[in-house]
C-alpha cells in the first residue's frame, strides 16, 4: 500500500538546504489524540440506530456470506465456546488489545520516524473517522446479539467471570449503557490492527517485529469473528476503511497546510502595520544619536592607560593634552 511508504526527508541538492518539517510536540499530538478519540466516543454513543433496523442489517449480512460460502463465524465461535482454553484468552485480547497495540504503534513511531509521523498519525484518525461514518450509516447487529436460533454464543458473556467486562460486549462492568452494542460495521478492531500491522512491517527493524505486524491482525481478525463480535464482511470493511484512509491522508494533509499558511499570512499581513511604525519611530528625526562610550578618548602607544585629549582635528592642529605621557 502507497501509505506505507512514508517519505523520507529529501537530501541537499545544487547546493540548496532542505529545511526539514519541526518535530511535533508530544504533548500537542497527545492532546489532539486524545480530543479525537473523545469525539469519536461520544459520536459512536449516539449514533445508535434501531434495533430492528441493526438486526435486519446483520441478517442481511449473514445471508450474503452463506451465499457467498464466506461463513466462518459459525465453526470459529464453536470453538471458542466449547474450549475455554481458546475462548478466554480471545476474550482478553478482544477486550484489550486494541487499547494497548495501537496507541504502542503511535509512540513508537513519534519516536523513531518523525518525519513521516504526521502522516501516520492523520491516516489513523482518517480512519476512525470513517468508521464512524459506517456505525451512522449502517448500524449493525453483531452475531452475538441475533437470536439463539442463528446458532451464535456470546463468548464475553460466557467467561465474563474471568476478565473485568460484562455482557455489553468488551465494556467493563457496569458500563455497559456508555457503549453502542450496534457500532459493528466496519471492525475498528481489525481496522486499527491492520493499521499497526502495516507500519510495523513497513518501517520496523527486525524480522521478528515485522512478522509480528503480519501476524496481529490476522489474529484479530480471528478473534473478532471468533467471539461472536463481527461478521467476515464486518473485517473486510475495516480493510476497507483503512484503504480509504490511506487515500485521503495526501488531500487531507496539504488541504491542511494551505489553512495554516493562508492563516500565517494573514496573521502576518496583521501584524506589519505596527512593524512598521516601531521601526519608523527608532529612526525619526530629531532623535539623539546613541553616545560614544570611549568619550573621544585615545590610547597612544607606550601609554598605560589613556590619555585625555581629542582626536586630531581635520586641520592638522591637535589639543594641548597631545603631549606625549614621558614629556609630562
Amino acid at each position: 500500500m502507497e501509505i506505507a511508504r512514508m517519505p523520507l526527508p529529501l537530501p541537499s541538492s545544487a547546493g540548496v538546504t532542505l529545511k526539514p518539517r519541526p518535530r511535533s510536540r508530544w504533548w500537542a499530538e497527545l492532546m489532539l489524540v486524545l480530543g479525537v478519540y473523545a469525539a469519536y466516543s461520544v459520536c459512536r454513543l449516539m449514533a445508535q440506530g434501531g434495533t430492528s433496523t441493526a438486526v435486519e442489517n446483520g441478517l442481511t449480512i449473514l445471508r450474503v456470506e452463506k451465499a457467498l460460502f464466506l461463513n466462518a463465524e459459525h465453526p470459529l465461535n464453536r470453538l471458542f465456546t466449547s474450549t475455554p482454553a481458546i475462548g478466554i484468552p480471545a476474550d482478553f485480547l478482544y477486550a484489550s488489545l486494541h487499547y494497548l497495540v495501537t496507541p504502542a504503534v503511535l509512540v513508537w513511531f513519534f519516536l523513531r520516524r518523525p518525519e513521516a509521523f504526521r502522516a501516520a498519525r492523520t491516516w489513523l484518525l482518517l480512519v476512525t473517522l470513517l468508521g464512524l461514518v459506517g456505525f451512522v450509516l449502517v448500524p449493525t447487529c453483531p452475531p452475538r446479539l441475533l437470536e439463539a436460533g442463528h446458532g451464535f454464543v456470546d463468548t464475553m458473556a460466557q467467561y465474563s467471570a474471568y476478565g473485568w467486562w460484562g455482557t455489553d460486549a468488551s465494556a467493563p462492568r457496569g458500563m455497559g449503557a456508555l457503549t453502542n452494542q450496534y457500532a459493528a460495521m466496519p471492525s475498528l478492531h481489525v481496522a486499527w490492527a491492520v493499521w499497526s500491522g502495516l507500519l510495523l512491517w513497513r518501517h520496523a527493524r527486525t524480522p521478528l517485529v515485522k512478522w509480528l505486524g503480519v501476524i496481529y491482525p490476522l489474529v484479530i481478525t480471528v478473534v473478532v469473528m471468533g467471539t461472536a463480535n463481527h461478521y467476515f464482511l464486518d473485517a473486510v470493511a475495516g480493510v476497507g476503511v483503512v484503504v480509504g484512509g490511506a487515500l485521503l491522508t495526501g488531500p487531507v494533509t496539504r488541504a491542511a497546510d494551505r489553512i495554516r499558511t493562508a492563516a500565517t499570512a494573514r496573521l502576518g499581513t496583521s501584524r506589519t502595520p505596527s512593524t512598521e511604525s516601531a521601526t519608523s519611530s527608532t529612526t525619526a528625526p530629531g532623535t539623539r544619536s546613541p553616545a560614544i562610550v570611549s568619550g573621544g578618548c585615545e590610547t597612544s602607544a607606550g601609554e598605560r592607560f589613556p590619555g585625555q585629549r581629542t582626536r586630531t582635528s581635520t586641520t592638522g592642529t591637535t589639543s594641548a593634552d597631545d603631549t606625549p605621557a614621558t614629556a609630562r
